[in-house]
């Protein structure tokens, strides 16, 4: 017998199919991805370590920072990559239910991942050197058969080694000469676009990659359980999960958010090393918490069967994440940078921070409002129409797909 391939348009599973814990992961994160990439805007003459200007009243600025530092840098965007897997897995599902092979969605992922990077490429160019998207883009292609096609225990095992590779390159990160000079600093835009873009290349796309593969694999092993797909049959890991997760992102992180926020002085480079490299290696543990906190809270909603407004509207916002994350660049351009708004050098972390919380609940209630009236977000739309365009329908250059009973 026949069994025919289906020939509805390939591309996005409709929003009422979608898992709820996964956007809703997307959208409260966002809030943090805000948080972190609103400080690399400021500017000025003196600079507290690491690029941040303690403004206006300096122990509420070191407290913000410390708090920060522990629960928000490094912890959200390995999250990030942590669903960015469990979405490739997704894919993978979908189009196999479809009766598209392994080989086809392969390539459909390298597709998809070259047209993130180009989109990265411009978002760096006009507005963000610490744009993350063409590193998942340059994931996706390096790693699509891997990530599809390699077995459970290779994951793991792969992404408990990988701290080798991610110790060997923060060393050599340390011996080479880092780009000191802050595009939102510099008030001619088309120089701050050529700052921005070597900036993204050697910390985004090098950097990132190097240290987002572990979350990576650890999403396409969830996904693999549908862990946040079916959360009520996995709330016991998920629970685990969340506590040692958090718990241990809180420890990992003290001891270097003790040195950013200037209150401890370690005695000597390697201690500092440690302390470093302590942070970011909790960060890992953090996000997986994160993604499993969303999770319960999944279970919670479901086991209500109905959703509030803050909910819907951040799973909206997670829905059109590519979108609300590109739209914060946009406002933070507009009121922070030196060739836009010009607050960059005159903003603590205090105010930095509102903005970024301000900035991330416009994108959730514009999501909500783009929800109600049907429409997806135009980013996403784009990424979807470039990755299948060439494919009209799922049947076009296979007829039948003849299998034996």
């Amino acid at each position: 017998m026949t069994k025919a391939v289906d020939a509805r348009p390939i591309g996005a599973v409709a929003v009422s199919a979608r898992s709820l814990a996964p956007d809703l992961a997307r959208g409260a994160m966002l809030l943090l991805i805000a948080l972190a990439n609103a400080c690399l805007y400021q500017y000025g003459s003196t600079a507290l370590g690491d690029g941040l200007w303690l403004r206006g009243n300096p122990i509420a600025d070191q407290v913000l920072l410390l708090i920060e530092t522990i629960f928000v840098r490094d912890r959200a965007y390995p999250m990030y990559a942590l669903l960015f897997g469990y979405g490739i897995v997704q894919m993978l599902r979908r189009h196999s239910g479809r009766g598209i092979d392994e080989i086809a969605v392969c390539r459909l992922v390298r597709r998809r991942g070259w047209w993130m990077v180009l989109i990265g490429f411009f978002h760096a160019l006009l507005l963000f050197c610490g744009d993350i998207i063409g590193a998942y883009g340059l994931i996706a292609i390096l790693l699509a058969e891997v990530l599809l096609r390699a077995r459970d225990r290779t994951l793991l095992i792969t992404s408990a080694l990988w701290v080798v590779p991610i110790a060997l390159f923060r060393g050599l990160e340390h011996q080479l000469s880092p780009l000191h000079q802050t595009a939102a600093a510099t008030p001619d835009p088309l120089y701050a676009a050529a700052i921005r873009v070597a900036q993204w290349v050697q910390g985004s796309i090098i950097g990132s990659m190097f240290m987002l593969v572990p979350a990576v694999l650890l999403g396409v092993w969830a996904a693999r359980r549908r862990i946040l797909d079916d959360p009520e049959r996995h709330q016991q890991f998920l629970r685990r999960a969340a506590v040692l997760g958090i718990g241990m992102a809180a420890i990992g992180g003290l001891p270097w958010a003790l040195v950013r926020a200037t209150w401890w002085r370690p005695s000597s480079d390697a201690v500092s090393l440690l302390a470093g490299g302590a942070h970011t290696y909790s960060g890992y543990a953090g996000g997986v918490g994160y993604a499993a906190i969303a999770g319960l809270v999944a279970i919670r909603i479901q086991a209500r069967d109905r959703r509030g407004r803050v909910v819907s509207a951040l799973a909206a916002c997670g829905q059109r994440s590519m979108t609300c994350y590109l739209l914060q660049s946009v406002a933070f351009v507009a009121v922070l940078a030196a060739y836009g708004g010009g607050l960059g050098n005159r903003f603590g972390l205090v105010e930095i921070a509102t903005l970024a919380t301000l900035t991330w609940a416009m994108t959730v209630l514009l999501a909500e409002a783009m929800s109600r009236r049907g429409y997806r977000g135009p980013a996403e739309v784009l990424l979807r129409r470039l990755t299948y365009g060439a494919q009209v329908t799922a049947s076009r250059g296979q007829r039948l797909v003849r299998a034996r009973s």
